[in-house]
């Protein structure tokens, strides 16, 4: 309320009452200031009724909200339903103009700054996060795979005649997807196992990059964040070898924010050789809805590129999302999220190698992946075939979602390529074996019902194949 109309206000209510509420609004207005010039994750989060009066303010901003507007054009921000309309703080216009996301539109000053805002606030978090030297990103309303396809059509105009991507294994369609849906063939190079841990092959990738010649290369598409038993890819050796053979590197950093050390690799393969841009998930890392990413570089011309590749205007929904969320935390409440996780993840280490043991398996030994964990399945294999996936189906139905059971010799066909040990991320891995992570957001309360629904479900099956047994006729002597 501006100054005109408090004073107006002090003839109907008492004056130190509206100086009251006025310096009470100071205070909401002195953290949105902070914010503009700043263009910071604030260290403190904020209340829902400052972010709200925030998008208030951006949203009076845009034409559609105009007293008196008259729109006779195509796009004009009409929503038909109020429901639909608050449910965006009317925010409506999306974000970019025809030609470029990044782009300001001149029908929505609020929506302009909203997009500016949360690519910088974003920006902030990836350097507290661990990559300190990032150079510039901006938030796309498309989940990783698009987003990677997104970074490798930019790219084609810089090679074009590379026709080649180099992919370590990891056994995600939408990896191998982001891939062909680009029209580019992927180069599949299997990982190498050493102790339990599959590991990046990098002498099968630097003879995959003279085989097929260097030029012929688009890049190479690496991983950070993945499942146990598979570890982040070898980040600081490929970046170096993109360097050495001049290869651009594309890094799949999915859910990799919320890990040190995820971030840690990325920093490192940055300062010793060429990470040309990494794409990381908006739900995963943030908690907040599907349907948002980050791509981030170190270069800023070539985000900028990426960012003018992306065709037409774009839903701001992922942006709004991710800056009411990251408003509302502040950095000292994401920090605090990021500590817990790790935490969390030394507890449900404990319990599933606890747990383990009591049923005669073992936790895999996968020290290089600080979120995923893996335990074996050897003996309930050994009880039936279908014992290992009747695992999976039991944990679903007790709601214990996202633990995931890798069966042996499962095969996948994905675009004409077979992956055998689908799942596995390995054509032959030794044994089955049961996944679960401790992922941002996780609490104690999830890791003790998943041991104990856990338990109660490798019982279940245990006693089955006891059953099972001894009501099986007994083989007859040769006589």
């Amino acid at each position: 309320m501006n100054g005109e109309n408090l004073l107006l206000c002090e003839k109907i209510v008492s004056p130190s009452y509206v100086r009251q509420g006025s310096q009470a609004r100071r205070g909401h207005e002195q953290l949105i200031r902070q914010l503009l010039e700043q263009g910071k994750c604030p260290e403190e989060g904020w209340s829902e009724s400052t972010v709200e009066l925030f998008l208030n303010e951006l949203a009076v901003m845009d034409s559609n909200n105009f007293l008196g507007n008259c729109g006779v054009g195509e796009r004009e921000g009409r929503v038909a339903s109020g429901l639909v309309a608050r449910r965006h703080y009317r925010l409506i216009h999306g974000i970019g103009r025809s030609g470029d996301i990044a782009a300001i539109q001149p029908k929505a000053a609020g929506s302009s700054l909203l997009n500016k805002l949360t690519n910088s606030v974003v920006l902030d978090i990836l350097k507290l996060s661990g990559v300190r030297s990032v150079a510039s990103c901006f938030v796309v309303p498309m989940a990783t795979g698009m987003s990677l396809s997104l970074c490798f059509l930019t790219l084609r105009h810089k090679r074009p005649k590379a026709r080649y991507i180099i992919w370590p294994r990891i056994d995600q369609k939408s990896c191998f997807k982001s891939m062909i849906t680009a029209g580019f063939e992927p180069v599949v190079v299997e990982n190498v196992l050493q102790g339990d841990e599959l590991r990046t092959d990098l002498e099968a990738v630097e003879r995959k990059v003279e085989e097929l010649g260097a030029e012929n290369v688009l890049c190479v598409h690496s991983t950070t964040s993945c499942f146990a038993p598979r570890v982040p890819d070898s980040l600081e050796e490929l970046s170096a070898m993109c360097a050495k053979y001049n290869i651009p590197h594309i890094v799949n950093n999915a859910y990799g924010v919320q890990s040190s050390k995820c971030m840690h690799l990325i920093q490192q393969g940055a300062r010793v050789g060429r990470i040309d841009a990494f794409v990381q998930s908006l739900d995963k890392n943030f908690m907040v809805p599907v349907g948002g990413a980050i791509i981030a570089g170190f270069d800023a011309a070539f985000i900028e590129e990426i960012s003018k590749m992306y065709p037409g205007r774009a839903s701001a929904s992922p942006s709004l999302d991710v800056l009411i969320t990251l408003l509302t935390m502040g950095a000292k409440g994401y920090k605090k999220y990021l500590s817990e996780r790790k935490e969390i993840y030394s507890i449900l280490a404990q319990e599933l190698k606890s747990l383990a043991s009591a049923h005669g398996e073992r936790l895999l030994h996968t020290p290089h992946n600080p979120i995923s964990l893996a335990m074996s399945l050897d003996g309930l294999q050994a009880n039936s075939n279908q014992a290992v996936t009747q695992l999976g189906s039991m944990l679903f139905t007790r709601q214990v979602s996202g633990a995931r059971v890798i069966p042996l010799g499962k095969e996948q066909t994905i675009n004409g390529h077979t992956f055998r040990g689908f799942m596995s991320h390995s054509e032959s891995y030794p044994c089955p074996y049961l996944n679960a992570a401790s992922a941002i957001g996780i609490t104690r309360e999830d890791v003790t019902l998943c041991i104990k629904r856990l338990d109660k479900s490798l019982k279940a099956l245990k006693k089955e194949g006891n059953a099972a047994r001894s009501t099986s006729p007994l083989p007859t002597e040769n006589i």
